[in-house]
């Protein structure tokens, strides 16, 4: 089982912090972003790992190296210009495995990656209870089928595995991954499970500071 890391974003509403980092360098109980995930996918019993780049990359590669500090192998997959998440798995999917896991470099979560190794359908994503930031949620649950409609829905959390079959025929290049994801669900070719523990989208200054009070580094 390998893995992918998406890192090559901007993080425009985290700046100034993010003009001279990286924001998956951004640190949490004082160690990186990407590193608790390096770790946890490590201890998970992955032992590759793909990670884009783009905004300030270099700095990324310089701190994580080939990976030999947390037991991994790491390959990077270097874009000209960001290109968003489908794009970005698209280039890098020739070093991929026919099934992967993917996560965005800018939460803080201590999800067990474990848990996705018997995992065999097209997509599964894992969703968390809504946010205060993002009440309306993204996508419903009913008995492990993600859907776009529902009565309750929940919150897409940058967590999910991939067969590499549900990225054939898209068009390399800038492209999101919504909408496929979307299509997807309205055929009911979605899976997906509720996470109810540690998890945090880091997308501003004030919920990265609330994070740093809330897990103080351990030093």
């Amino acid at each position: 089982m390998k893995a992918m890391i998406l890192a090559a974003g901007r993080g425009e509403r985290m700046r100034p912090l993010t003009d001279s980092t990286p924001k998956p360098l951004l640190e949490v109980q004082g160690k990186s972003l990407i590193e608790h995930h390096l770790q946890a996918l490590s201890q998970a019993g992955i032992n590759e790992v793909v990670i884009n780049l783009n905004w300030l990359g270099q700095q990324i590669r310089e701190k994580l190296g080939n990976g030999s500090q947390f037991d991994l192998v790491i390959e990077y997959s270097d874009e000209k210009q960001a290109l968003e998440t489908a794009g970005g798995i698209l280039q890098a999917l020739p070093r991929l495995g026919d099934q992967f896991i993917v996560v965005n470099a800018d939460i803080f979560t201590d999800y067990d990656f474990a848990q996705l190794a018997g995992v065999d359908g097209l997509v599964h994503l894992v969703l968390a209870p809504n946010p205060a930031q993002h009440p309306r949620g993204d996508f419903s649950l009913e008995n492990s089928v993600v859907g776009n409609l529902g009565e309750t829905l929940y919150t897409f959390t940058g967590i999910a595995k991939y067969q590499r079959r549900f990225f054939e025929g898209m068009t390399a290049g800038k492209r999101a991954l919504a909408p496929d994801l979307r299509k997807a669900a309205e055929l009911k070719q979605v899976s997906g499970e509720l996470y109810s523990g540690c998890w945090y989208d880091i997308g501003t200054l004030d919920r990265l500071q609330q994070l740093q009070q809330a897990f103080p580094s351990e030093s």
